[in-house]
């Protein structure tokens, strides 16, 4: 198991387990009581419920903004997160016997909805620090991002120094590398395509030139300079992927925390409008 994943086995599976029997309890009360006229979030077991929820999603709240304090050790934040997953899944479990499974078109409904978006971000939110941090780095490959971009700086200068012993078709292949950009727009970022990429077009043109090279010293130079390109075409598909990588591990954040604003004023809606008509 990897350090990104070992908040989800922390000590043992601890919160996994308290937030197990913690469903467990809540599901043999919701089912042991049978009022007059059903069961609903009207009832003592509703309103006990529902408090029960209000105080995980306000605690959680705060655990997630704690958990961020530069002062945490490592071990204080794996326990605050495994405590913020597994409790954050039980809120399924509390808040929908809290329903008492009624739904309709009203700002008590809207809550539990805003309440499951807020989860399901979540949950991308675990899956995305489980899973990208190990595919940055295999594709980093022990390297970082600055070292790769000085790699490619110095490989610039060695495009141009190149392309002064070759025909003029190779100099506007090294101008046209020397014009590639690392990141763009939203969807571009995710993606992390190279498909436009300026040093993989400059590639290809400078092999179909070489092919038309007779001078042994020409041949020479541009053998070093594909070998140049090919290396700078890498480094910018690794950084790409690389900025993709952790894109993908923030973008869930630019849901969770937006709805969980609004979780909570919708919240404080829906108690006082219970407690107006109580």
């Amino acid at each position: 198991m990897s350090a990104h994943s070992s908040f989800l086995v922390y000590e043992r599976f601890r919160w996994f387990k308290r937030s197990a029997w913690l469903c467990l309890l809540v599901i043999v009360i919701y089912s042991a009581y049978a009022p007059v006229g059903g069961r609903n979030g009207g009832t003592w077991v509703g309103y006990g419920l529902g408090g029960l929820g209000l105080a995980l999603i306000l605690w959680l709240t705060w655990l997630g903004v704690k958990k961020r304090g530069f002062s945490t050790g490592a071990k204080g934040v794996k326990g605050w997160t495994s405590a913020h997953v597994y409790l954050g899944i039980s809120l399924v479990v509390i808040a929908t016997l809290h329903t008492g499974f009624e739904f309709g078109w009203n700002v008590h409904t809207l809550a539990y909805a805003l309440m499951m978006l807020v989860i399901l971000s979540g949950g991308f939110g675990v899956f995305a620090y489980v899973r990208y941090p190990r595919l940055m780095s295999q594709n980093m490959s022990g390297q970082s991002a600055e070292g790769l971009r000085r790699e490619s700086a110095e490989i610039d200068i060695r495009l141009q120094r190149l392309a002064q012993r070759l025909p003029d078709a190779f100099a506007g292949a090294a101008r046209e590398a020397l014009e590639t950009r690392i990141g763009g727009g939203f969807f571009q970022l995710l993606s992390g395509s190279s498909r436009r990429c300026a040093a993989a077009s400059a590639l290809a043109k400078a092999r179909a030139e070489a092919e038309r090279i007779t001078d042994t010293e020409q041949q020479i130079a541009a053998t070093e300079m594909i070998a140049a390109l090919s290396r700078k075409a890498e480094i910018s598909a690794r950084l790409r992927r690389d900025l993709s990588f952790k894109a993908m591990m923030d973008v869930w954040l630019w849901i969770h925390v937006p709805v969980t604003i609004g979780l909570i004023a919708t919240l404080i809606a829906h108690v006082l409008i219970v407690f107006f008509y109580w």
